[in-house]
């Protein structure tokens, strides 16, 4: 009989992926970072608990190009500033993936929040322009001009807030109580330079960072990094409490328990009309 490709897979077949994932080159991407700080009660509004607002409220944008084997990807994320136990860190809001693959893993693994978009980032000489779009809104738009070389920082750990979970098959809230995952980064960096440009926000009911003004910009960067990533969990967390949150992960506002009960004539409306809120710094 021919193979069955949807069957089981020998233990050697299983044993052979695994070395093969383990001999992973570096992979390099080329992206934009931006900062800014931000309004204090808008970022402590998206935190969690037990997640608690880091000493400024500052928010992340990363918009990358990824040099993943076989196939290009484009890669990004905004965070806002967080701290759990002592632990200073991000927690990211959403980050958008050009392919499904790098999707999947992220989110089932990690709890990442994952979601499919569009992840560019141009530059022409000095010029540079990046962007994260769903929807056909590019609800984030960094852009600006090459200003300068930065010294090449010393490789660091940077650690990301996940919250993995799995909703309930009946529809009320969730299967187990959920985890908190620290995920920890370490990152190489071999080239930086600095961006004079501004940040432009576009109201999205979809991907609403909108909602987290730019006030003060500390920095726009574009640089060549390498990271590889490794995650725990650090405690389960109230279901209760994580539940009036879970909205930030869908785009569906009803997709567990965020919409007015089947009948009830009462609703809200997303969205605004907001202007595109921007920021710019010369350095």
């Amino acid at each position: 009989m021919a193979r069955v490709r949807y069957g089981a897979r020998t233990e050697a077949e299983i044993q052979a992926s695994r070395e093969k994932s383990s001999k992973l080159p570096d992979i390099w991407s080329t992206g934009v970072v931006a900062v800014w700080e931000s309004d204090p009660d808008a970022v402590a509004a998206v935190l969690p608990p037990p997640l608690k607002p880091a000493e400024k409220p500052l928010v992340r944008a990363n918009i990358s190009k990824v040099d993943l084997p076989g196939y290009p990807l484009g890669a990004g994320s905004v965070a806002v500033a967080a701290e759990h136990n002592g632990v200073v860190g991000w927690y990211p809001l959403v980050m958008p993936m050009t392919h499904e693959r790098a999707l999947i893993g992220g989110r089932e693994v990690f709890g990442e929040p994952k979601k499919l978009g569009e992840v560019t980032v141009d530059r022409d000489g000095l010029v540079v322009n990046a962007k994260l779009a769903r929807h056909g809104i590019a609800f984030v738009e960094v852009r600006g001009a090459v200003s300068g070389d930065l010294p090449i920082p010393e490789p660091t750990t940077k650690t990301d807030f996940y919250f993995k979970f799995l909703p309930a098959v009946d529809g009320s809230g969730f299967d187990a109580d959920p985890v908190l995952v620290h995920c920890t980064r370490n990152e190489k960096v071999r080239k930086l330079e600095r961006i004079t440009g501004d940040i432009v926000l576009r109201e999205s009911m979809f991907d609403p960072i909108a909602d987290l003004p730019v006030r003060t910009i500390v920095e726009i960067t574009i640089g060549e990094k390498t990271t590889d990533q490794k995650g725990k969990v650090v405690e389960r967390v109230s279901a209760q409490a994580l539940l009036p949150y879970i909205h930030q992960r869908y785009d569906d506002p009803q997709q567990i328990l965020d919409g007015p009960p089947e009948g009830s004539t009462e609703g809200s409306t997303e969205g605004s009309d907001k202007a595109p809120q921007a920021g710019k710094v010369d350095a």
